[in-house]
């Protein structure tokens, strides 16, 4: 499922600075690295674009929109779950602005906030790409829980 991301709002909750003069691209490159792992593509939004850099970049999976002065992010999400139509119900807006997410909502869109976003990806960072074979240990309550499942009648012990 893809994402619609309020980027000004996912920024500080992972931990980067909105006072850098590199803090949106610095988000990008994560969004790029969750999207390569997580094999889902993002179109992310910022406002206040400076003069002459309004507009969409393309980076990989990542769409990165620049919003001009006058507008903002949040209205551009808006603008674009509007022409997604029916099929918005197949994205998901990640945002903590109320407005957006009761629009979010009511266009049957799915909804995280920037906080359970940035959860995800920092775990998503963590963990094998999805569908590789990395291995990693299993706890004990694993172990347990597969034996109540599949028991072990019929297996000789030694």
């Amino acid at each position: 499922m893809p994402y619609l991301v309020d980027g000004h709002n996912l920024i500080p909750k992972l931990g980067l600075r909105m006072d850098s003069p590199d803090d949106e691209m610095q988000l990008v490159a994560l969004l790029q690295e969750f999207c390569r792992v997580q094999r889902r593509q993002v179109e992310v939004f910022f406002d206040n674009a400076s003069p002459g850099q309004a507009g969409m970049r393309n980076r990989g999976s990542v769409k990165a929109h620049f919003i001009r002065s006058g507008t903002t992010a949040d209205v551009a999400i808006l603008s674009r779950l509007k022409r997604l139509g029916r099929s918005a119900r197949n994205w998901t807006v990640v945002s903590s602005d109320r407005q957006v997410q009761a629009e979010a909502r009511s266009a049957h869109a799915q909804l995280l906030s920037s906080e359970a976003f940035a959860g995800l990806m920092r775990r998503s960072s963590s963990q094998p790409p999805s569908g590789s074979r990395a291995e990693r240990e299993v706890s004990i309550e694993e172990v347990q829980e597969w034996l109540e499942v599949f028991g072990s009648k019929g297996r000789r012990r030694e």
